[in-house]
């Protein structure tokens, strides 16, 4: 596959996080660029405003029969009609991690792979080399509040990307640079066993370029398997590690610290979003700006004014009388991050959880430490499973989790039931999390609770 010399690319599910990134990509660099999704969304609107012509009807008569690349997502079905089109007729049909795979090859590359963490740490590099002027060519997986977007271009021949470990597409790239954060359990339905899902993070790394250098966090399991011909940790606070934050201060909302390395320090970095996973996600993206040779004062610059990414610890209301968080949270460690971070930084105010679990599987493998993180909060509010690519397991339903949670008080309601519910209730600290369709809530919760905001002022 050689990009250069590609004319007319098709994407089938361009509107995903992933694949609307490596749209972006094509069209920016003057390819032309058309594609099919399920749904219109705001994000597919904006890639139709850039340009791209997108359909939202599996039909044949539809797609670009001129098309030199076809690009599909691993959640499209393989009965899919336009895939098996392209398919029979012989056309180059690959996975977008295909795509990636070829821009490690050519580019300078910073991949930041791991069950949690990973959005926020590829997006804070990628910030931090745009802020500075270092430059960059950022592959995304979230939208970064500072941009609007998953996606931004640079003539610097560098690419930061998220390596997803969803369907082992992350061992086809070969960064120059790797970041790992966790190997929690995850994506069983793909890996089977936790200890399969690990072997395959060890490969990753074994896919660093010669010379190339692996940032783990410290503490990983079989932190002596990574492989990499230079390797650094990084931790919160450990000071084993070869990175780590000291002397944390809360402000306003956020955060300010010291990032002590050997033989390097970072005195008084502000960090204006929340959450103490966010300062060690901050630690990382640092350490990889230091490698690479950025001022202090441009690293420091960049970090204040991050913004975050949407749904990763967002501040959708933050003033005296209401806290409203909304994020991505949907693994048991990410839940736990969350609300410990949020109670740490509001340890006055009455926290509300409501949480949309994610896919059967996950839910029926990770029950216990669902319930054990959400335990945290002091009222906790469940939805429905958001069923995502599975069909439904027996057995399993949000009562799974709920029936753990001892001692605190736990519904199971519907969205709008949510919606209902708030109004009539105080949530002086209210936290959405899930990576289901729970943001569809965000909006009409913000309206119930600023109205409140309103009649508590007067």
């Amino acid at each position: 596959m050689d990009l250069n010399n590609i004319q007319r690319v098709y994407f089938i599910g361009i509107g995903g996080i992933g694949m609307s990134a490596i749209a972006r990509y094509f069209n920016e660099n003057g390819v032309t660029v058309s594609g099919y999704d399920r749904t219109s969304t705001v994000l597919t609107r904006q890639l139709e405003a850039e340009g791209m012509q997108i359909h939202y009807t599996d039909d044949i008569n539809l797609l670009d029969p001129q098309a030199s690349l076809v690009v599909y997502t691993p959640a499209i079905p393989a009965l899919h009609t336009e895939l098996k089109w392209y398919r029979e007729k012989g056309y180059e049909v690959v996975k977008r991690s295909d795509v990636l795979q070829e821009i490690t090859r050519e580019l300078f590359a910073i991949t930041v792979a791991g069950t949690h963490g990973k959005t926020t740490i590829s997006t804070m590099i990628a910030h931090i080399l745009r802020h500075s002027g270092y430059g960059c060519n950022a592959f995304l997986g979230g939208i970064s509040v500072n941009y609007d977007r998953n996606f931004w271009s640079s003539d610097k021949r560098v690419a930061v990307i998220e390596a997803d470990e969803y369907d082992r597409s992350f061992l086809k790239l070969s960064p120059d640079i790797a970041v790992l954060t966790a190997m929690d359990p995850d994506h069983l339905d793909i890996y089977g066993t936790e200890q399969d899902m690990q072997e395959a993070f060890i490969q990753y790394t074994k896919n660093i370029k010669p010379n190339g250098t692996l940032i783990a966090r410290e503490g990983l399991q079989r932190a002596a398997d990574l492989q990499g011909s230079n390797q650094l940790t990084y931790s919160l606070q450990s000071f084993t590690a070869n990175a780590y934050a000291a002397n944390i201060r809360i402000q306003q909302g956020g955060y300010q610290y010291d990032v002590v390395q050997q033989n390097w320090r970072l005195d008084n970095v502000t960090l204006p979003i929340g959450g103490l996973h966010n300062i060690e996600n901050s630690v990382a993206a640092i350490t990889v700006a230091q490698l690479l040779g950025i001022s202090e004062e441009a690293i420091k610059a960049a970090v204040a004014d991050f913004k975050g990414i949407r749904r990763r610890f967002e501040y959708v209301i933050n003033n005296d009388y209401q806290v409203f968080i909304d994020d991505y949270a949907h693994h048991p460690e990410e839940l736990r991050a969350l609300i410990s971070s949020a109670r740490n930084l509001f340890p006055d105010k009455q926290c509300t959880v409501v949480f949309q679990p994610h896919l059967y599987s996950r839910t029926r493998d990770l029950a216990d430490g669902f319930a054990e993180s959400l335990a945290l909060a002091d009222e906790v509010i469940l939805l429905p499973i958001y069923p995502a690519r599975e069909l439904p397991i027996e057995g399993v339903t949000s009562e799974l989790i709920a029936g753990k949670i001892k001692d605190k008080p736990v519904r199971i309601l519907q969205q709008e039931e949510v919606l209902d519910w708030l109004k009539g209730n105080s949530a002086p600290l209210f936290i959405t999390a899930g990576a289901g369709d729970i943001d569809l809530m965000k909006e009409p919760a913000r309206t119930i609770l600023e109205g409140k905001k309103v009649t508590t002022a007067e």
